[in-house]
This record gives structure tokens, C-alpha cells and sequence, in this order.
């Protein structure tokens, strides 16, 4: 399953802005890039901004008769790939020799091998060319990391008996996460659209590990039997863990590991966890602008949160959860809370 965007950049600058906001949107260890485009379409200019975001210093040019060049970063070993002087057969020897040898390979002109071979590894498509209204448009393709389809999600939801306001909640969350994307993709910074819905829909499916009494929307506990009965399953399954560790350990053993990881750090927790990758940061952000299905502002979400956990009364914990979610806020968006 992919994950479509598509970027206006107007001039070298945003190029290299937009390479440069590849780095917050990489999950796993490894990664392939892909850059195609006609000559002078910025592909290498997309590279240098992405490869000074990850540390490199020196001049980045496009190695078109060395073939490959190779810095040191801290993420791994970065390699930038040419094809473009290279024939279909050299092109496939030189893409083995180099599989797996590094963190990251950036790969100019991958048409230069058929698009067969494309299919079978998972990579990053960035596709650059002129624009209508000058410019640039980009658009990229995640195709490095699997997602969940819908219907998986439906099901995974009908297993669990997820409550119907979670279940609306979920479904919120992930609609104000793809308008909270749609606006930095405005920007010219990547985000994976298609992964945040995803992780807004499934974010709180195991949500009712932590239900606490008289926290539901209207203070009363209305669950079935079978919901207790297979809730107290789950449970046991997991262990003891929170929803959101819980929810990550879900994900991985469907094979979902990425998914796993924007969705592992979502919750109010202390300590607070890292939060590295744009993903990461706009799930947990929007979780805590929707109260129930409703986009509400960051002050009316936390005395929410006071009056169903807190008994009205803030604490510590919830002052810093607060400034947590107010400094995320005014860093993702300095113009103002979107709405």
C-alpha cells in the first residue's frame, strides 16, 4: 500500500527545505530513496538538503561518473547512487553490490533499471519536475513501510468490542491528523498522510486497558459481558502494559513495526518519551486537540482530561502534560493553533 503527497516547492531553497524534512518522516534502520526527474529538475539539490540535515558537511554533488559517493553520518553510512551513465545490466550489478552495505542509499534515476525490480524493495519514490506556476512539484511515494488497510482496522476493532465513542474518537483523531498534515505538506515539509490516518484509527483499539471508573463521556460504565470477558483476555495477554504500549505490541506482531512506533508514543506518560519523526509528534498532538469527535482547543481537551481523571484538580503530571502538548503546538505550528 503507498502513501501519496505531493508537494509545490517554488524555488532551490524549499527544495532543499523539503530534502531536508525527509529525515523526520524515516523509520527502520535502513532506507531507500529514489529520485527521478529530468536534468535539472532538483533532484540533487533535494539530496544536498537532506544529506546536510543529517550531518554532512562537505559538498554534495551528484557522483555521475564516480557512480557512488559515500558519507558518514550519524545515522549510518549514507550512499548517493547515479545511474544515469549506467546501462539496465550495470545498473542491477551495482544496485546488489550496494544492497544492504548502508543506512541509507539515495538512488538518482532509478528508471534506468525496469520498474519490476522497484516493486520488490521497499523505498522512498520522490519524483521532481517543472511546475505550472513555476517551480517545482514533488511527489512522493512511500512505499518503504506496510500499513494496515481499512478493512483490517474494521476488523481488528470488531475483535476487541471497542466501545462506539472510541471508536468515533479514533476516527476524529485520524481526520484532524490528515488536516493538521495537509497544512505542513503546504509548507513544503513531507509527511506521511496515508500512516498518520492510520495511526489515528487504531491509536486507542486497546484503549479500554486503562479505562479507569467514572471516566467514560457521560460517568457510566455501560459495557456487555462478552466486552468485560474479552477485555479481562486481553488484559492477561498484554501483560499489564498501557493501551499505548499494548496497542504497539498489536501492531508489530501483525507486521505493522512503523505503525507500531507513531502509535506507541501518543499518550500523557511520564517521562515523557521521544518523539523523533513528524508522524510521531502530529498523532499526539492531534489525540490531544480532539475530545471525543470534536476538535477542541488544548485548554478545553486538559480540563476535560482534569474532570474525568483528576477529579477537577490539577496535579503536577498534568501541568507538564499540558505545557508538553502547548510547546509541541507552537513548534509545529508557530502561526497559530489550526482549527
Amino acid at each position: 500500500m503507498s502513501d501519496f503527497v505531493t508537494i509545490w516547492l517554488p524555488d532551490a531553497q524549499s527544495t532543499a527545505s523539503a530534502g531536508a524534512s525527509l529525515r523526520n518522516s524515516l523509520f527502520g534502520p535502513e532506507s531507500t530513496i529514489l529520485l527521478s526527474g529530468e536534468l535539472g529538475a532538483g533532484k540533487t539539490t533535494f539530496l544536498q538538503g537532506f544529506l546536510r540535515s543529517l550531518g554532512v558537511s562537505t559538498a554534495v554533488i551528484s557522483p555521475t561518473y564516480a557512480l557512488e559517493q559515500r558519507y558518514e553520518t550519524p545515522r549510518g553510512i549514507v550512499s548517493h547512487i547515479d545511474l544515469y551513465r549506467l546501462n539496465e545490466k550495470d545498473a542491477v550489478t551495482l544496485l546488489r553490490e550496494t544492497e544492504g552495505t548502508q543506512s541509507i542509499r539515495c538512488i538518482e534515476w532509478p528508471e534506468r533499471v525496469d520498474e519490476e525490480m522497484w516493486r520488490t524493495i521497499p523505498a522512498i519514490h520522490i519524483h521532481l519536475k517543472d511546475s505550472a506556476k513555476d517551480g517545482r512539484d514533488l511527489r512522493c511515494a512511500f512505499r518503504d513501510i506496510p500499513l494496515p488497510s481499512t478493512e483490517q482496522i474494521v476488523q481488528w476493532r470488531e475483535d476487541v468490542l471497542l466501545p462506539e465513542h472510541i471508536r468515533r474518537h479514533c476516527d476524529a483523531v485520524a481526520a484532524f491528523a490528515q488536516r493538521l498534515a495537509s497544512l505542513l505538506l503546504e509548507r513544503g515539509i513531507l509527511v506521511r498522510s496515508l500512516a498518520l490516518a492510520r495511526g489515528g484509527e487504531v491509536h486507542d483499539l486497546l484503549r479500554f486497558l486503562d479505562f479507569r471508573s467514572g471516566a467514560s463521556p457521560n460517568g457510566k460504565e455501560e459495557y456487555t459481558e462478552e466486552q468485560v470477558r474479552v477485555w479481562a483476555q486481553l488484559k492477561n495477554r498484554f501483560g499489564g502494559l498501557k493501551h499505548e504500549a499494548a496497542c504497539a505490541e498489536f501492531l508489530r506482531t501483525h507486521g505493522f513495526d512503523a505503525l507500531a512506533e507513531i502509535v506507541r508514543v501518543h499518550g500523557l506518560v511520564l517521562p515523557s518519551p521521544e518523539r523523533t519523526t513528524i508522524e510521531q509528534k502530529l498523532l499526539f498532538y492531534a489525540d490531544k486537540r480532539v475530545q471525543i469527535d470534536r476538535v477542541v482547543s488544548l485548554d478545553d481537551r486538559f480540563a476535560d482530561f482534569l474532570v474525568r481523571y483528576g477529579s477537577g484538580k490539577q496535579t503536577k503530571e498534568s501541568d507538564l502534560w499540558y505545557a508538553e502538548a502547548r510547546a509541541l503546538e507552537q513548534e509545529l505550528f508557530p502561526e497559530g493553533a489550526p482549527s
